[in-house]
């Protein structure tokens, strides 16, 4: 089947939805979302959102000092000022879209502050602003008219010249992106959507890795699409690990213990019960992520152990429960009091700073192609994301996609020579083993060898591994029928490549991606 859309958005988190709803006046908009409406990233964002609003102590140039503190000094000060001044705005959109903010009993924002921030700048909503801010733009999005929603549609190849017959490389200027090939879960078949303009807004891939806080969605599609079309992906070495994810074996993903609760006074223990971040920097608890998730690492290899602890039990009990309601209540449906038990936390794979290039408009290097949010690379976070950060970049970067695509939409038309996809193949039931056991492969591979630390050797055992498996996975593409497992599972293997073979390139410590062979100067 062929669809026409005037915008093609792939991805329905924050980005994809804010972009939508900013564009909709304009043109007929699909959302292709592979899962339920729900089921993205921004959902499970707990901290909250970050934006200078309390002008009597913050200031602009205070939060860009901080992004690019985080960032290790290789974040893009173009792209930071961009964002940090345009956030004030967006915070506004958003409230009008019904985003609904804590606030004080004297009208101000309830503002918190986590590790990296020197003010206390981050705007929430209890623990869970993350779904607050899905929720409210889910209805917003489903009340519009010229919005169609496709839920369980999973993109499976963008469009381009190349399914023209004609032969494109990566530093090819002139690749242009027509829409794309979507699988559609219900029919089992793939249905052709023609775009004049096409959003990437897929979100992260942490699913590559075995222990991730993020929803096992995240299998890092849209990079892996717009690398196989000759797009330019970079920083992919940058994944952030968050130091504090509920430990809970079985648990995938694991759940998130929001870094707001450190922000609170929350303390790191080991087992025994001692603190150790002493040992690692003099802001304690409140380090940048990437120094606490080192340090917590260090300490469980240290000992033997799987986890360690944080302990609230010294803060106001009624306050807690009343900040971290959320929280609370998952603890204790594991046999937690929270109040008076410390919590088991381990680090998880829980964001990626890399992606799709994009420049200050969100375009990638693909003509008609934007690729905003958690898959985009826009420079903003250098080598490690600033806490809460990442939300305010998707609205702000959305905001100027939407600007750009409607400033030049006009130019464009449906290519309307676009083949059909190429449906031959079968699919038998004992061949989707192969799948489930090949993810679980790149998991114990990403997991062992291309995680919180690193070194030469381990990234190559990684890169011969993912090789291996990469051969297995085209063979099987090719001989069977589309399906998400199968193409996700080409695309988990794409990105844990892009991973790998970015941190073999960079020859030092810097940011996230620490490696025992460079370790980084003593400052």
């Amino acid at each position: 089947m062929v669809r026409k859309f005037d915008f093609l958005v792939i991805g329905s988190g924050i980005a994809g939805m804010s972009y939508a709803l900013k564009v909709a006046h304009k043109g007929k908009v699909a959302l292709i979302c592979k899962a339920g409406l729900e089921e993205a990233n921004t959902y499970y964002a707990q901290g909250g959102i970050a934006s200078v609003t309390d002008l009597k102590v913050d200031n602009f140039e205070k939060h860009i000092e901080d992004t690019m503190i985080a960032g290790d000094w290789i974040s893009d000060r173009t792209a930071v000022e961009k964002v940090v001044r345009e956030a004030p705005a967006q915070i506004e959109e958003l409230i009008q879209w019904g985003v609904d903010f804590d606030k004080k009993e004297n009208g101000e924002f309830d503002l918190h502050k986590e590790g990296g921030h020197s003010e206390f700048r981050i705007l929430h909503h209890k623990d869970n602003t993350g779904a607050e801010i899905q929720t409210s733009l889910i209805e917003t999005v489903k009340a519009h008219p010229n919005i169609t929603v496709f839920t369980h549609f999973f993109a499976v190849e963008i469009i381009t010249q190349h399914h023209l017959g004609i032969i494109i490389s990566r530093y090819n200027q002139g690749i242009k992106c027509y829409g794309a090939y979507v699988l559609n879960e219900e029919t089992g078949e793939v249905d052709t959507f023609l775009s004049k303009i096409t959003v990437m807004a897929t979100g992260g891939c942490e699913a590559v890795y075995r222990q991730t806080t993020n929803p096992l969605v995240a299998t890092g599609d849209g990079i892996a699409m717009v690398y196989r079309a000759k797009g330019i992906v970079k920083d992919m070495e940058f994944i952030q690990f968050h130091p504090t994810a509920l430990y809970h074996p079985g648990d995938r993903p694991s759940y998130l213990i929001t870094e707001a609760m450190r922000g609170y006074g929350g303390v790191l223990r080991t087992k025994d019960g001692d603190e150790f971040m002493q040992k690692y920097d003099p802001r304690l608890s409140l380090a940048p992520r990437d120094i606490v998730a080192r340090a917590i690492d260090n300490e469980m290899k240290l000992r033997g152990e799987e986890h360690v602890y944080l302990d609230v039990t010294h803060k106001d009990a009624e306050e807690t429960k009343k900040h971290f309601p959320n929280i609370y209540k998952k603890c204790l449906s594991i046999g937690i009091d929270i109040t008076k038990d410390y919590i088991p936390v381990a680090p998880a794979a829980h964001y990626l700073c890399g992606g799709t290039k994009g420049d200050g408009n969100g375009q990638s290097s693909i003509g008609r192609l934007y690729a905003i949010g958690e898959c985009s690379c826009t420079g903003l976070h250098g080598g490690n994301r600033l806490a809460s950060n990442s939300l305010i970049e998707a609205v702000v970067y959305a905001d100027a996609a939407a600007k750009h695509s409607l400033s030049i939409v006009d130019r464009y038309d449906f290519n309307e020579d676009i083949p059909a996809w190429n449906d031959d193949g079968t699919m038998n039931p004992e061949e989707r083993v192969l799948i489930t056991q090949s993810m679980k492969e790149v998991n114990q591979i990403m997991e062992s060898y291309v995680g919180i630390v690193r070194s030469n050797i381990r990234l190559i055992r990684a890169w011969n591994r993912l090789d291996i498996l990469y051969e297995e996975t085209e063979r099987l593409f090719k001989r069977c029928k589309a399906t998400r497992e199968l193409c996700e599972l080409r695309n988990m293997i794409n990105i844990g490549y892009l991973i790998t073979r970015q941190a073999m390139e960079r020859k030092e410590s810097r940011g996230l991606h620490y490696t025992i062979d460079y370790p980084p100067a003593k400052k």
